[in-house]
């Protein structure tokens, strides 16, 4: 099991699915980690060229067939 330390009280957390530290409830910053959480936090611009590629590629996809 991996234990992670808070970055605000500096204490051990144990439970590796908690997103806020049971000591001091601050946040352990891990809603960033994942694909969809960067996605979230990503620049506008950055989101709507994704959106359109795969809306670009889904339409190649249905001509091929």
């Amino acid at each position: 099991m991996k234990r992670q330390i808070c970055p605000n009280c500096g204490q051990p957390i144990s439970d590796e699915e908690a997103l806020l530290c049971h000591f001091c409830g601050g946040s352990l910053q891990r809603a960033s980690r994942g694909f969809l959480g960067r996605l979230r936090y990503a620049d506008p611009r950055t989101i709507w060229f994704l959106i359109i590629f795969f809306v670009l590629l889904g339409f190649i996809f249905a001509i091929k067939r």
